[in-house]
């Protein structure tokens, strides 16, 4: 546990360190939600659907998470290239450890990111329906972040080159993001886009957060926890067997 720990620490240090980071990392979430958010509240008015601020807000904050966790996989490549990844891994210190110690440092990361862009929705004019259900919105950030924080660790595990995990980055996070309901309704869509949309992870995520904050659901509850937790599990247990199988 002590190996866990001191990773997991490592991740905090660099994270609060990175003040360029914090900043930076917020811009785009804070874009979406300011220029999306005001910019088509009109006509989702117009189509009945009420505040668009309302609707988007949660997705952003998703997004927000998504990014976070998942590029936290980014680090190993960093790590692998100045040498830290082979210390690490020559330690007395079992895989797993090491792996789980990474993957909960960029979900915490991820989680105080969505905490933050929070914060910016309400001071944009979000407004949870009940402000009891922040705490229960949290549970759904925290599911979020280490089912694609243990993404993130997996794909960097077989990724050698940092243009080969943008690459695929570029490919998986955004049509994760584009076809969770982030930014519109999963209700009256083409058969097709509904089963994509089914299978998509984040749009449990996002349908979680939306619903405990605002009251809309487009899946049961039971079904989000469900589909996030199995995730989170399977996840885990590929970023754990892809991470042992490292060759340096």
């Amino acid at each position: 546990m002590g190996a866990i720990y001191i990773l997991w620490l490592r991740e905090m240090k660099r994270y609060i360190r990175s003040r360029v980071q914090i900043v930076v990392s917020l811009g785009q979430p804070a874009l979406y939600l300011l220029a999306l958010g005001f910019g088509f509240g009109p006509v989702f008015q117009k189509a009945g659907e009420g505040s668009y601020l309302q609707f988007m807000a949660p997705g952003v904050i998703g997004m927000t998470v998504l990014f976070s966790s998942i590029f936290s996989g980014i680090a190993m490549l960093w790590d692998r290239q100045f040498g830290f990844l082979k210390e690490t891994l020559v330690a007395p210190v079992p895989r797993i450890q090491i792996m789980i110690g990474r993957t909960l440092g960029g979900a915490t990361v991820a989680m105080i990111q969505g905490v933050l862009i929070l914060v910016i929705c309400l001071v944009a004019g979000f407004r949870p329906q009940h402000w009891i259900a922040v705490p229960a919105a949290f549970v759904f950030v925290m599911m979020i972040a280490v089912v694609f924080a243990a993404l993130g660790t997996g794909i960097g595990s077989i990724i050698k080159d940092m243009q080969g995990f943008q690459l695929i980055m570029n490919f998986l996070v955004m049509p994760i993001f584009f076809l969770s309901g982030a930014l519109y309704p999963l209700k009256n869509l083409p058969r097709v886009l509904t089963w994509i949309t089914n299978a998509d992870p984040l749009s449990y995520g996002v349908d979680g957060l939306r619903g405990v904050l605002t009251g809309l659901w487009a899946f049961p509850y039971a079904l989000d926890v469900a589909v996030l937790c199995g995730l989170a599990a399977v996840f885990l247990t590929m970023g754990a067997w892809l991470f042992s199988r490292i060759q340096l």
